[in-house]
């Protein structure tokens, strides 16, 4: 599996000069990948209390968007995620499409962060995480839900191969970021695919550091502080010898791990 990930500097409260940005970096990325990534809430940025004018009703507009680019180029594409404006609230949704332009998946952000004051301004979303990507089980989860390993391991037993995370990680908890994420790699012995965006905002200033992880916990490539794309190509197939070598999902005892 080759991938791109697209470390956007976001344009703060801006979706139209999101979708002018993104365009042209799917544009370039697509020449050397299978699979395409965005970061979290890329077409508006944490400009939450404006949500109500800025965020995409349905999706529709950033679906046809990428939907579009997906057939165009015949990529598919993990579009990080976005606002998504629905009669239900206003979700951070992520949103998968395949090669055909068709829409694989959707799945709205679990676990609301508090320190950004998400809780305030998003509805949580309660929609599994698990998609494939062709004959590839996966899941996809954005940002703050790392830091919820149960949440994830209930994913994860069921053959994915490949995490994606999707995020708009600080730079002050970079430190975090990395071993969070090299933690979930190895503990679910899967590939970890997880695409940051760089840049600041006029409260926060985002760490980069993009990261493709292999299921023994091996940095396959990383990216620094600044906008660009991140390359690297992920062997699934190395998932099922990494399980076998050290047999974690056979051993678990589950019936033992809701202590009273």
């Amino acid at each position: 599996m080759k991938l791109a990930l697209i470390q956007h500097d976001v344009v703060f409260g801006d979706p139209e000069a999101n979708y002018r940005k993104v365009e042209a970096l799917i544009s370039e990325a697509q020449e050397n990948a299978e699979v395409i990534v965005l970061p979290e809430l890329w077409t508006t940025g944490y400009d939450l209390t404006r949500l109500d004018a800025i965020s995409d009703a349905d999706g529709e507009t950033t679906k046809h968007f990428i939907s579009t680019l997906s057939k165009k180029y015949q990529k598919y594409i993990v579009a990080g995620s976005i606002a998504k404006q629905t009669e239900a609230g206003i979700f951070n949704t992520m949103l998968v499409f395949g090669p055909a332009g068709e829409l694989l998946h959707e799945y709205d952000k679990a676990h609301l962060f508090r320190l950004m004051d998400e809780e305030k301004f998003l509805t949580q979303g309660s929609r599994s995480a698990s998609f494939s990507i062709g004959n590839k089980r996966a899941a996809g989860v954005i940002c703050y839900d790392i830091r919820f390993p149960e949440f994830i391991r209930t994913h994860m037993v069921h053959d994915q191969q490949v995490l994606f995370v999707v995020a708009e990680w600080p730079k002050a908890r970079l430190d975090h970021w990395r071993a969070l994420l090299l933690s979930r790699a190895i503990e679910n012995q899967c590939f970890v695919v997880a695409c940051n965006r760089a840049g600041s905002d006029p409260a926060n200033e985002f760490a980069g550091h993009s990261l493709i992880i292999g299921p023994w916990g091996e940095i396959i490539a990383e990216a620094g502080e600044a906008a660009g794309i991140l390359y690297g190509e992920a062997d699934l197939d190395q998932v099922d010898d990494v399980r076998s070598r050290i047999p974690v999902f056979q051993d678990r005892r589950p019936e033992i791990y809701d202590v009273q």
